[in-house]
């Protein structure tokens, strides 16, 4: 009977873990990031036709979710400066979840842009930065169903690839206050690792959220690597993407990335080639890090 008894509590114990885990619906993830990537958005290069078709698919899935938004068919436009080749307008594109108990925002971003095409090649980016872009929609399905303590402000950044320029527009023209932003969270390839390591930049800075990613570090069958922001013989990501800007003028922030891999900004870097338990693993441990992080502010 003694044997029977605790069979049945580590079921359970596994059962409770696997539910727990399982955040996210891993098909749709995965058919995001497959259309995201798909040869039919061209790369998705700033002002090109498949970026339209990006942005437009985000927005369809930001209304299927009844998000709100601070924009107009949650989309924020600015203008490019003269490093593209033909001028025209970005968008970034922004949805929104209040938070049940607090003004106080987290900022989800991902970049959806890419390199476009390059005579007969495309430049898919399926992991620049397709991955991140699926992610944050997922993640965006979860905290509608689930509400945050914090309100939650998702951003799908446009123009990432020539200088971080739609994060710089949101930072110019937050629709809130910039101090009720508690922290950045930002994806930038996350699909795929050839030492089964994804990155949490930012720590250096802002030690206060270390405890939060470790401990879902913990739990994760990846592992989370604290660094690359800097220190005394560490590479430095601080400026690397689009939480840069944020952090210039001193919002708190985590960058999740793996290291650059034979694929990164060629044309090969396509949906076939991304790991998909890897990226699976790696979009949950970002939400559970989030919901420790949320759970624990004040």
């Amino acid at each position: 009977m003694k044997t029977i008894t605790s069979f049945i509590l580590l079921l359970f114990c596994c059962l409770a873990f696997h539910s727990q885990a399982q955040k996210m619906d891993t098909r749709v993830l995965l058919e995001d990031i497959q259309f995201l990537s798909s040869d039919q958005l061209e790369g998705r290069s700033a002002t090109s036709e498949g970026n339209k078709k990006a942005a437009n698919y985000i927005i369809e899935r930001f209304k299927d979710l009844d998000l709100s938004s601070q924009f107009p068919e949650y989309t924020q436009s600015f203008s490019l400066n003269k490093r593209l080749e033909q001028l025209g307008t970005g968008e970034n594109i922004i949805g929104f979840v209040p938070g049940s108990a607090s003004s106080k925002i987290i900022l989800i971003m991902a970049h959806y842009d890419h390199l476009g095409t390059k005579g007969k090649d495309i430049y898919n980016g399926a992991d620049d930065n397709a991955s991140g872009t699926a992610a944050l929609l997922n993640m965006a399905a979860y905290f509608k169903k689930n509400r945050p303590l914090q309100s939650i402000l998702f951003a799908a950044t446009d123009a990432e690839e020539e200088g971080l320029l739609g994060a710089k527009a949101l930072l110019k023209d937050f629709p809130f206050p910039l101090n009720q932003i508690q922290l950045v969270v930002n994806m930038d390839m996350i699909s795929r690792s050839e030492d089964n390591t994804l990155y949490a930049v930012g720590t250096r800075f802002y030690p206060q959220f270390k405890p939060y990613l470790e401990k879902s570090g913990e739990r994760s069958a990846i592992q989370l690597v604290f660094g690359n922001d800097g220190a005394k013989g560490e590479l430095d990501w601080t400026n690397a993407s689009d939480h840069g800007p944020f952090h210039k003028e001193g919002i708190p922030f985590i960058y999740f990335g793996v290291a650059d891999h034979k694929d990164y900004h060629k044309p090969t870097d396509t949906f076939e080639n991304i790991d998909q338990t890897f990226y699976r693993q790696a979009c949950e441990l970002i939400l559970n890090s989030i919901l420790e992080i949320d759970a624990a502010m004040e």
